[in-house]
């Protein structure tokens, strides 16, 4: 491997503006040229009644499970907004490493999340959540999103509150700019994004677009492309580390001399 393993390869970053950042620069760092066109924008929800029905039940709750890094940021936020004391016996959990990585930067310490499987099933195959009847699970998450947490959950016995701090929404791009940036690869972190990028690209770009790498950070983001008719799916490991060490092993297996698309 060389000191510099994405030379020259334009690879397209699909987060959100805000949270393109720190993948860009390591993108930039290995050599690429991160192409930045978000998907989605993320948005605090207007709180109205439920919002503050859940709030008050934060006290009496026994877990407080954190969805992803944007529940962290805009529920700790609201949190704060409210002036809401979380007890000191309440156990806080995270699907995914790179949540708890959020949360205990953010000052918690003590988070309880899967080492493994990074998804609302790995979380649910921890001892911890296995005999929970009668225990209150309040759940930090955008609006919408899977059932299958709240769902298993209660099937066990216990009491299911969602606490929904922010929303998802596609954000304006320009097709004919991506198909004209020559990317040499993409990549795409929700299937709520990979719809919006389908959803945004006519015909023509569509057919030439989807030849390319498209590198994902989940089995079930990868089925979905698959569906849409992407011909060349690959699935990393979670979060930027996992993207670029997916970026990092496809670029170092391109065959030798195939030239990058900006050359």
């Amino acid at each position: 491997m060389t000191d510099l393993p994405l030379a020259g390869l334009r690879i397209v970053v699909t987060r959100p503006r805000d949270q393109s950042v720190a993948l860009a620069q390591r993108i930039a760092q290995a050599g690429g040229i991160p192409l930045l066109f978000p998907l989605l924008e993320i948005v605090a929800s207007e709180f109205g009644e439920d919002f503050s029905e859940s709030l008050h039940q934060l006290p009496r709750a026994d877990f407080l499970v954190f969805i992803s890094p944007n529940a962290v940021q805009f529920g700790l936020a609201a949190l704060r907004q409210a002036g809401v004391l979380l007890p000191p016996s309440l156990q806080i959990a995270a699907v995914g490493q790179g949540t708890a990585r959020a949360l205990r930067d953010a000052g918690y310490e003590h988070v309880l999340a899967p080492a493994q499987q990074f998804d609302s099933e790995g979380l649910l195959a921890l001892p911890a959540l296995q005999q929970v009847a009668g225990r209150h699970v309040v759940i930090v998450r955008g609006d919408g999103g899977r059932e299958l947490l709240a769902e298993t959950l209660r099937s066990r016995g216990a009491q299911v509150t969602y606490l929904n701090c922010y929303t998802r929404r596609p954000a304006v791009f320009d097709a004919q700019a991506l198909r004209a940036a020559r990317p040499d690869a993409l990549s795409v972190t929700s299937s709520e994004a990979l719809d919006a990028l389908w959803a945004g690209l006519d015909a023509a770009a569509r057919e030439e677009l989807r030849v390319l790498p498209l590198l994902v950070i989940h089995p079930r983001i990868a089925a979905r492309a698959q569906q849409q008719g992407w011909r060349d799916v690959r699935v990393t490991g979670s979060g930027d580390d996992g993207l670029l060490a997916g970026l990092i092993a496809w670029a170092t297996a391109r065959p030798a001399g195939e030239p990058a698309a900006s050359a």
